[in-house]
């Protein structure tokens, strides 16, 4: 029930702190760049995918490979403010999103190469999302909120991948547990919005 009074909230206000306002400041737009990802149930469930299939990579991979997904939100949101179309961005997002979900469930391990390509794919549609909050501000707010916005993704993936770790340190068992309880609501996030 509230996945679905989710999906029914207006857009502007589930995606952006400024009430939907174009930030016009640089503390208005790194406000607006730090609270989009998170507002955005959507875009914050993909950073939950990334943290748990970034997780079951070795090594600096495992932190690597979201950067992937950092730098093509940073180039969606560009190619947006370049007035340029991308359609289907909403559904690519859900899907991207709802794949996402299950892939954790499945629990097997991709190569970091191709996981790279996928956060890749995915992060040009979620920053083109982010660039319609952007659209008409003057060059330091839209500075300010693409850095915000890449902290706070890459902080959320970082501190999800941390936890993970601290999980599967205690127990094999807490972290499949904990998996899977990741696994099931982004999934079900997606298929909402998908719907």
């Amino acid at each position: 029930a509230a996945l679905g009074l989710l999906a029914l909230t207006p857009s502007a206000f589930a995606h952006h702190p400024m009430g939907g306002a174009t930030p016009e400041t640089f503390t208005q737009g790194l406000l607006s760049g730090l609270g989009h990802p998170i507002i955005g149930i959507d875009h914050f469930a993909f950073l939950v995918v990334i943290a748990l299939l970034s997780f079951a990579l070795a090594g600096r991979a495992r932190f690597l490979v979201p950067i992937a997904f950092v730098g093509a939100t940073v180039a969606g949101t560009l190619y947006h403010l370049g007035a340029a179309e991308l359609p289907l961005t909403e559904t690519v997002i859900a899907l991207s999103v709802l794949l996402g979900g299950l892939a954790v469930l499945v629990r097997g391990s991709a190569p970091a190469l191709l996981l790279a390509a996928a956060f890749g794919a995915a992060g040009v549609f979620h920053g083109y999302a982010y660039g319609e909050s952007i659209i008409g501000a003057e060059a330091s707010p839209m500075l300010s909120y693409l850095f915000g916005f890449s902290f706070i993704q890459y902080a959320i993936i970082f501190s999800g991948i941390k936890v993970m770790d601290l999980i599967a340190a205690r127990s094999e068992k807490l972290r499949s547990l904990a998996v899977r309880l990741g696994g099931v609501p982004t999934a079900a996030v997606g298929a909402v919005f998908l719907g």
